[in-house]
């Protein structure tokens, strides 16, 4: 992953960090149902935009690019058939 995609994953994650401490201080405030249930769904919604944006990296660096150099550092070595199968688990997780 280049400098550039692990930034926009990190602005991603710190604006998902940001918006769960927002709910959990509107627990704790014990504000109005529906005012945290709309926080809850925008939370949900960035938790969905960071996981689009990691697996659209992961398949262009760890699956296209795999054996080529540019895979991530922690990738581990695997056969295209082995590449495919996890690329599988992970969507059928990410779907759920």
């Amino acid at each position: 992953m280049n400098s550039e995609a692990h930034a926009r994953l990190q602005k991603r994650v710190n604006r998902v960090a940001g918006q769960v401490g927002g709910i959990q201080k509107m627990v704790s405030e014990g504000r109005y149902c529906v005012d945290i249930l709309n926080q809850i769904a925008a939370a949900r919604s960035a938790l969905d935009a960071l996981g689009i944006e990691l697996l659209n990296s992961h398949v262009e660096s760890c699956v296209l690019g795999h054996g080529t150099g540019s895979e991530h550092a922690h990738a581990k070595p695997m056969k295209p058939q082995q590449l495919l199968e996890e690329l599988q688990t992970a969507l059928a997780r990410f779907l759920r």
